[in-house]
C-alpha cells in the first residue's frame, strides 16, 4: 500500500512538472509564486489539475441522511446565508503545489536549455560526504541491502537443492544478509556571491522594479542549484549608492540624478573586502533604464569594469529595463566597448515578456 501511494505521488509530481513546463513563460513573467516562498519550497498555483472527489451512489440506496425532514431543509445555520444566483458552469479549481527550488531549477534548466555552470574559483571548499562503496556481511538493519540479501538466499537454496520453482519462497537466514558499507570522502564544493545592483532614480517605476524582481528570482533559483552556498548582496543607487536588504531593494524610490559608477565602486569594495577571488565565484548583475548622468561617468564605469570588476567576476550582466523616461544610452556604450568580450553580457528587457529571453541571455553560456 505504501509503495503504491509513493508511486502515485511520483506520477502526480511528474504531471505537475509537465503542467509547469507547458506554462513556463507565464510563470516567469507573472509573480504568483514569488510571494509564496517558505524555506526551501515555492507554492505554485495550477488551475488545470483535476481534484480527486467522492462520487455518490444512487439516491435509492439509502444510507446516512435518511430520516425526518423535508427536502431542502438546511442542516444547521441560517438558510438565508450566501449570496448570488445559482450558476450552471463548473468552477475553476486552483491547486497550490509545493515544489522545491531544486525541482524548479530542473524545470527551468530543461525549458531554457541552460548549460551547467563550470565554477571558476581556484579554491574549492571541502565538504565531508558519505559515500556508499560496497557490501558487508554485518551492519545495522537500516543499511540492509534487500536485492543482495535476496540473491544470496536464492543462491544458497539452489545450491542446497531446497529451492522449489513451483513454490518459490526464498527466506534469507543470517549468513545471507548483506549490508551497504560506506566511507567518508571529501568532495569539493564551490561557493558564489551574487551582487544585484539597481538604479532607483525616478525614471525606474513600479513596473520596472517588478520586472527586476521577477528576473532576479529566477536567476537566483538557477545559481542556487549550481552552487552549495550562495551569498546575495543588494545595492541601490541614484547619484549615490548604498547597500540594502532585499525588501528595501525592491521598494525604494529615489529621485535626482544617476551616477552608475557609484554602484560599481561599492560592489568592487564589497568584493575586495569580503570575497577573495580564490574562494568565491562572483556574479554582478546591474539593472537600469540606461540613463547616466554624463558621458564622463560612463567612461569611468567602463574603466572600472576593465580594470577591476572583470578581473574578479565570472561574468558581468547588465539588464536594461525599458522606460519611457530613460534614454537607453548606457547599453549602447557597453555593447560598443565590449562587443568582443564575452565576459560582459547585456540584455534589453522591454516588458515582462522579455524576462524569458533575458534570463537565457545571462545564463545561457554556463559561466
Amino acid at each position: 500500500m505504501i509503495l503504491h501511494i509513493k508511486q502515485d505521488h511520483n506520477r502526480f509530481r511528474e504531471i505537475v512538472k509537465g503542467k509547469i513546463k507547458g506554462n513556463f513563460k507565464k510563470y516567469i513573467s507573472h509573480g504568483e509564486m514569488i510571494g509564496k516562498r517558505e524555506n526551501d519550497f515555492v507554492s505554485i498555483p495550477l488551475p488545470q489539475i483535476e481534484i480527486p472527489h467522492f462520487q455518490y451512489g444512487p439516491k435509492s440506496s439509502g444510507g446516512v441522511g435518511q430520516g425526518e425532514g423535508e427536502n431542502g431543509t438546511p442542516l444547521g445555520g441560517d438558510p438565508k446565508e450566501g449570496a448570488g444566483e445559482a450558476g450552471n458552469a463548473p468552477g475553476e479549481h486552483i491547486v497550490e503545489v509545493d515544489l522545491t527550488f531544486e525541482e524548479l531549477a530542473e524545470i527551468m534548466g530543461e525549458e531554457l536549455q541552460l548549460p551547467k555552470i563550470q565554477p571558476r574559483g581556484k579554491k574549492q571548499i571541502k565538504a565531508i560526504k558519505t559515500k556508499y562503496s560496497g557490501l558487508h556481511r554485518v551492519g545495522p538493519d537500516s543499511l540492509r541491502h534487500f536485492k543482495s540479501t535476496f540473491r544470496e538466499a536464492l543462491k544458497r537454496q539452489i545450491i542446497s537443492g531446497t529451492y522449489d520453482p513451483d513454490s518459490p519462497i526464498v527466506v534469507p537466514i543470517k549468513k545471507d544478509m548483506r549490508y551497504r558499507s560506506f566511507r567518508f570522502a571529501e568532495r569539493p564544493e564551490s561557493n558564489a556571491v551574487i551582487i544585484y545592483m539597481m538604479d532607483v532614480s525616478g525614471s525606474m517605476g513600479d513596473e520596472q522594479k517588478e520586472i527586476v524582481r521577477l528576473e532576479t528570482f529566477w536567476i537566483h533559483t538557477w545559481l542556487k542549484s549550481q552552487y552549495k552556498e550562495i551569498d546575495t548582496r543588494f545595492i541601490i543607487h541614484d547619484a549615490a549608492a548604498k547597500e540594502v536588504d532585499e525588501e528595501t531593494f525592491f521598494r525604494t524610490r529615489e529621485s535626482g540624478g544617476t551616477l552608475i559608477s557609484s554602484a560599481y565602486t561599492l560592489a568592487q569594495k564589497i568584493v575586495d573586502e569580503e570575497y577573495p577571488i580564490s574562494e568565491w565565484n562572483i556574479y554582478p548583475f546591474h539593472f537600469s533604464d540606461g540613463d547616466n548622468w554624463s558621458g564622463e561617468d560612463t567612461r569611468f564605469c567602463i574603466e572600472l569594469l576593465k580594470d577591476k570588476i572583470l578581473q574578479c567576476a565570472n561574468m558581468f550582466c547588465y539588464g536594461q529595463v525599458e522606460s519611457k523616461y530613460g534614454s537607453g544610452q548606457f547599453i549602447k556604450d557597453l555593447e560598443k566597448e565590449f562587443s568582443e568580450d564575452d565576459r560582459v553580457i547585456t540584455s534589453r528587457i522591454e516588458s515582462r515578456d522579455g524576462i524569458y529571453t533575458s534570463i537565457k541571455d545571462f545564463l545561457g553560456k554556463g559561466k
